[in-house]
């Protein structure tokens, strides 16, 4: 429950198409460059598919755990519902990256190209572990007389970073949220020692509305006992119409 109480969804009127983005930094051992399709899904869809909402509930439970990004807190002797990730995360839309190799070296295929699959063919009967690269959520911000304006938030399993990743979602995330019909996005905590978070949208030309002090009581990093309060920015965009 938010602070303006329960925030619906927008309603999705149709699912948007696949689309392809490149280039990843090596995936495998050819020292080759890949990249990613997205794919947009909601609850009902993803329950769909067999496993898939079981798989993003866990990397999600376990980054909560880290305590380093998100503010929800895991409390001892606490479990991280499954009922509850799915009431969180899938409050409205999703967009899911699928790991592909890409054998061509070829520069010619344009970011945002729509491939003509969905995410079980891109799967290609690989398990959710060997091919989500990452993922994130697209829901308004506010309710009502607001809604027009989005927030995201985004989770990229431990074993796909360090690979650019979370900069092809951040880009395609620029692609969907304006054809969800949003006008503009707020990410509400950003925290500062999150360096390459704070990079990435500052690069996309994010704007930082506002530095709201001590606004996270977070672990600290690289397993060093206790916790700290941490500032976080603000950082809001205005979408570009969609094309």
């Amino acid at each position: 429950m938010s602070a303006y109480g329960a925030i619906a969804g927008r309603a999705t009127s149709e699912v948007l198409p696949s689309t392809l983005w490149r280039p990843l930094k090596a995936v495998d051992a050819s020292n080759q460059p890949g990249y990613v399709t997205i794919h947009h899904l909601t609850l009902s869809t993803a329950k769909a598919l067999p496993g898939l909402v079981e798989y993003l509930h866990k990397v999600f439970a376990d980054e909560l755990e880290r305590g380093l990004t998100y503010p929800q807190e895991i409390l001892p002797g606490e479990t991280y519902t499954l009922a509850a990730f799915e009431a969180y995360y899938f409050a409205a839309d999703v967009l899911i990256a699928v790991l592909e190799e890409d054998e061509s070296t070829s520069t010619a295929i344009e970011n945002g190209a729509i491939v003509q699959y969905d995410i079980a063919k891109a799967a290609r009967g690989r398990s959710w572990e060997e091919c989500v690269a990452g993922c994130y959520y697209v829901k308004p911000n506010y309710p009502g007389r607001s809604s027009h304006i989005c927030n995201a938030g985004f989770l990229v399993p431990p074993a796909m970073r360090a690979k650019g990743v979370g900069k092809l979602l951040a880009r395609s995330f620029m692609h969907y949220a304006p054809r969800l019909g949003y006008e503009a996005s707020v990410f509400n905590l950003v925290y500062v020692n999150n360096t390459a978070s704070v990079r990435l949208w500052e690069s996309l030309g994010f704007t930082k509305a506002g530095l709201i002090p001590r606004a996270g009581r977070l672990k600290k990093a690289d397993s060093n006992p206790g916790e700290e309060f941490v500032d976080a920015w603000v950082f809001y965009h205005r979408f570009e119409e969609a094309r």
